[in-house]
């Protein structure tokens, strides 16, 4: 059974379903039957797509430690000016 996803025409509410074959689903939100079905593509998942991924979340936890530790730094010079 596989899994769409869907848009009601009448309230605007998102979902997603499981629908088994020639089943038309109503929304959950309003019960409505007035739905539209979303085009879902596939996701494929590759040694070259991970590696990639993972230097891109790399890259961004590198940037907030910079960030990070930039504050601490100034807190620190700015406690040493005040307590001196």
């Amino acid at each position: 059974m596989p899994i769409y996803e869907y848009i009601c025409q009448s309230c605007g509410h998102q979902f997603e379903k499981i629908v088994k074959l020639n089943e038309s689903p109503n929304c959950p939100s309003c019960d409505s039957s007035e739905l539209e079905k979303q085009f879902t593509g596939a996701v494929v998942s590759t040694s070259r797509s991970r590696a990639k991924s993972f230097q891109e979340a790399r890259g961004r936890a590198s940037s907030i430690k910079k960030e990070k530790d930039h504050a601490q730094a100034e807190y620190e010079r700015n406690y040493i000016k005040d307590h001196s």
